[in-house]
């Protein structure tokens, strides 16, 4: 945090359209003075969900889903040691997520310290806005760091180190159901503008915050609320929810926006507006005839392999398999491309969000500015979340909980052959097994098996008491003269 916040009082980052913050932090009644004022600096905080590619990635490696992979067992190292679960406070991608996340915080704040400056129509959906985003980066923080400093409301600058210390994630979360709360109550469900957040998000987003906390009966009614009055719905069609035809469709809840027109570089990958994970989960030497059927990929860094073990979590006849898991070698047989290998090759990629074949409209690196959306919370989640949080309540309601399973499920099979009807501690089990078959490639994986305490026994290396959260980079802990304290473990 500390660390990306001198270069946040300095200047964003090359891939903004926000203005200079130099010259605003050293003259702030120059500025918020206009309702483009305010929108100007909304934008600039939505800038950093595109950095958020390094969590959804993550997300997959360091669970039971996917290796590392690359090109070779030293590339990129910091992604190697979280697979392997021998990362530490000096690890880059983990200072990455901290400090990424942190400027998301920085900017939303930004717009809040200033919420009463001026007034205009309107005003309460950019501030609404902002504190859906400040929730969404927080909630990213709080689920790979725990305890967190938490600031409201104003900018944290270089020198506030030695008086911000980590606050318990409790009142984190606490402030991330309120900051949802405002959102949802002061938000309509569908925006002019494609991308914006919308009343939906906000309460799905609250619905998982509280799911994180346990917290089942809150959870099952703002879900449900969700699903009875919101506007989405499942695609009929799984096969094409990942292609670009699918981006923001009736099934997307909130979806990070990515485009293949600024440039960027692997010394600025966060200037990229395209969707970095995308190339390096690509695969690697991608060749196909033109015009043939598998000319439909492009080529990529092979990070991000899925397991034998997922491709055999599917059940006979799941129609998603097939768009989650490319079997390299299959579709090799049946197409005629060629390929290549790289480190801890499984013969699987991960096809949800590999680079697709496009234009040439792209600047810079071209395996670095893939537009794919990232689906960020599809209604899918939403139902089967609503499904656990109704099964996991007090006072459980495991009819509604089958019925919002069941609903994924026939969409998965095309029938309703394959509804489930145990109750109790099974059905538990069952939704937990459909929310990785569903979401699989999508990021989820680790934390909803460190939330519902199966993590231990599902990941290689993981310990116990340790690598629930992760460690708090050491260069944030020495800028506080080494007041704050480490995770334990590390």
């Amino acid at each position: 945090m500390l660390s990306a916040i001198v270069l946040l009082t300095l200047g964003f980052s090359c891939s903004d359209d926000f203005v200079d913050v130099k010259s605003q932090a050293e003259n702030s009644e120059d500025y918020f003075n206009t309702e483009e004022d305010y929108q100007n600096a909304l934008i600039g905080a939505y800038d950093l969900l595109q950095s958020s590619y390094i969590n959804v990635m993550l997300g997959e490696i360091a669970s039971d889903n996917t290796l590392a992979g690359g090109e070779s067992a030293t590339d990129v190292i910091g992604i190697q040691e979280v697979d392997d679960m021998t990362h530490t406070p000096v690890n880059a991608q983990l200072r990455d997520i901290w400090g990424w996340m942190f400027s998301g915080v920085n900017r939303a704040n930004y717009i809040l310290e200033f919420k009463d400056k001026t007034d205009f129509e309107g005003k309460e959906e950019i501030l609404a806005q902002a504190r859906f985003l400040r929730a969404y980066y927080y909630f990213e923080l709080v689920k790979w760091f725990g305890d967190v400093p938490l600031v409201v409301d104003q900018r944290i600058l270089f020198g506030d180190q030695f008086n911000v210390d980590r606050t318990p994630k409790a009142q984190v979360y606490a402030q991330i159901e309120m900051d949802l709360m405002y959102a949802a109550d002061n938000l309509p469900y569908t925006q002019a503008e494609t991308g914006r957040i919308t009343k939906g998000a906000a309460q799905a987003l609250l619905g998982k915050a509280y799911l994180y906390q346990n917290k089942f009966e809150e959870a099952a009614t703002v879900l449900e609320n969700l699903i009875l009055n919101g506007p989405y719905d499942l695609v009929s069609d799984y096969d094409t929810m990942f292609e670009m035809e699918g981006e923001n469709n009736i099934e997307s809840v909130f979806e990070v926006q990515y485009s293949e027109l600024e440039g960027a570089s692997f010394a600025c990958l966060q200037c990229s507006e395209g969707n970095v994970a995308v190339g390096f989960s690509g695969i690697r030497n991608y060749s196909a005839t033109p015009g043939s059927e598998g000319d439909i990929f492009s080529s990529g860094f092979s990070f991000n392999v899925p397991v034998q073990e997922l491709a055999d979590a599917f059940e006979d006849g799941d129609l998603r398999k097939d768009v989650a898991v490319l079997d390299i070698d299959a579709w090799a047989a049946q197409t005629g491309i060629t390929f290549g290998t790289g480190n801890e090759h499984t013969g699987f990629f991960n096809r949800k969000y590999i680079p697709r074949k496009r234009s040439d409209a792209a600047q810079g690196d071209r395996n670095l500015t893939n537009p794919n959306n990232y689906r960020s919370i599809r209604f899918a989640d939403v139902l089967l979340m609503a499904a656990e949080a109704f099964n996991r309540s007090a006072t459980p309601n495991d009819a509604k909980a089958q019925s919002y399973l069941n609903r994924v499920r026939q969409r998965a099979f095309g029938d309703m052959m394959h509804n489930i009807t145990a109750t109790g501690t099974t059905l538990t089990e069952n939704i937990y097994q459909e929310r990785r078959v569903e979401l699989a490639g999508e990021g989820h994986r680790f934390f909803d098996l460190v939330r519902t305490g199966k993590a231990a026994q599902e990941i290689d290396g993981f310990v116990a008491g340790k690598h629930e959260v992760f460690p708090i980079p050491v260069i944030e802990i020495q800028l506080t003269g080494n007041r704050w304290s480490q995770n334990p473990g590390y």
